[in-house]
């Protein structure tokens, strides 16, 4: 196979600095304006601050074994890699060369007329960056390596369907033990729930979860009024049967705005923690990603609960909703430590025992702030992450590749996590209507 020039976007370096070993052996250029795209970025406190120092490590220690200006090879088997400044005389002559991204094209279009026989494509997360390369006759194509899944409808969702014979669900009802071959359990992963539907009639159905330890399918536990919550659907019903089971350690919870993922989990934490016989766990903390995650908190004024404020508003009036609009007791338990509400810029380095953690708008974080995030958990802790991956707000992630979906697709086989999506929107008629159709 001829071998190619890949030219890497920015946005490709600081989404993974490990990018230019994925390549085989191909060669790479880097535009003399990524590099000074990349360090601008070096300073953040976030995962595309770290990928920005990284690939300037990368670079610097390329350096050590030749000139980039030359060009340097990447290891054995793999291609060359080398800077270059784009030259004016193949580029169009009406190209506004002030924007960044037309600079990294103008690089592009450089090498293509350098190397004629070799094909040259550019690689991009950035979508408009893709469309403006195809504009000028340049390949072109997305970064796609962290991708756990193709697309978002193949994301594990935590439950099945499952064809049963008659009798089966009859006795299911009868409260006796079910349990499946080792072979047919193998269809299954832990802790999901299956919809057991008879081959005789379709229309009479069971739901269980099945439990792997013994490959037994359990009835679903039916939770009413829990913190004032009881289930609308059956999909908040394994919510709730999941966050209520302290054999689980992680639970992680998708759905569209208005599922009840964020009030369901709060309800379950304020259930277990506050329980005044018998508490299973010593505080709640909550917290969701600052986007950018990281981000100065001295940009805003006042204390760091007085600059939280904005991000964790949703949080609170979940809480108040739940607590009977109680602002005082809300506020006793916040200062005692029983609820906190977390800046998650500030859990590195903790290790944090006994608690109900809930990391609301988790799709938002790219699969090394949730790793961050989740080795912080100490013995005893259950960590809740809720999200919705079709509202993304972190541009270097997509559906495909952030956080969540990653916990999702990597933590499914492991009997103490569990997971289900959450369909239907429970807010309001008004927001269901909203979010189907608007």
């Amino acid at each position: 196979m001829a071998k190619k020039t890949y030219i890497l976007d920015t946005s490709v370096y600081l989404t993974d600095f490990h990018s230019i070993y994925a390549f085989k052996n191909n060669d790479i250029v880097v535009p003399l304006k990524v590099l000074e795209e990349i360090d601008k970025h070096k300073k953040r406190q976030d995962t595309v601050g770290y990928n920005s120092r990284q690939i300037i490590k990368v670079f610097d220690e390329l350096r050590t074994k030749g000139s980039l200006n030359i060009g340097v090879r990447l290891g054995r088997g793999k291609g060359i890699i080398s800077a270059l400044r784009y030259d004016k005389e193949h580029i169009p002559s009406d190209w506004d060369l002030s924007v960044p991204d037309n600079q990294i094209i103008a690089t592009a279009l450089t090498v293509s007329a350098n190397f004629p026989n070799r094909k040259c494509v550019v690689v991009s997360r950035d979508i408009n960056m893709r469309v403006k390369c195809d504009a000028v006759g340049l390949d072109t194509e997305d970064y796609t390596l962290n991708q756990v899944v193709e697309s978002a409808e193949q994301v594990y969702a935590g439950f099945i369907e499952h064809l049963v014979d008659d009798q089966v669900i009859e006795q299911f009802y009868e409260g006796k033990n079910i349990f499946l071959d080792e072979n047919e359990s193998k269809k299954f992963y832990p802790n999901q729930f299956i919809l057991l539907v008879s081959n005789a009639n379709d229309k009479k159905t069971a739901l269980a979860r099945f439990i792997e330890s013994n490959f037994a399918l359990r009835q679903v536990t039916e939770h009413k009024n829990v913190w004032g919550v009881s289930a609308r659907n059956k999909e908040q019903s394994f919510a709730i049967d999941l966050l209520l089971d302290p054999s689980i350690h992680l639970v992680s919870l998708v759905g569209k705005a208005g599922s009840g993922k964020t009030l369901c989990a709060i309800a379950a934490g304020l259930a277990q923690v506050m329980d005044k016989q018998d508490p299973i766990y010593t505080r709640l903390i909550v917290s969701r990603p600052i986007q950018p995650m990281g981000k100065d908190l001295g940009y805003l004024p006042g204390s760091m609960e007085e600059k939280m404020s904005p991000w964790l508003a949703p949080i609170q009036d979940n809480l108040r909703a739940l607590m009977g609009n109680d602002k005082v007791t809300l506020s006793e338990y916040m200062n005692n430590g029983t609820i906190e509400l977390e800046a998650l810029t500030y859990i590195r380095g903790r290790s944090i025992s006994n608690a109900f953690i809930i990391i609301d708008e988790a799709q938002n974080l790219t699969r090394h702030e949730l790793k961050t995030i989740v080795t912080r958990v100490g013995e005893g802790t259950k960590i809740i992450l809720t999200g919705d991956v079709e509202q993304i707000d972190n541009v270097y992630i997509d559906e495909t590749s952030n956080g969540l979906t990653y916990a999702v697709e990597k933590l499914k086989k492991y009997d103490i996590t569990g997971h289900i999506t959450l369909k239907k929107g429970e807010r309001s008629k008004l927001a269901s209507i909203a979010a189907k159709n608007l």
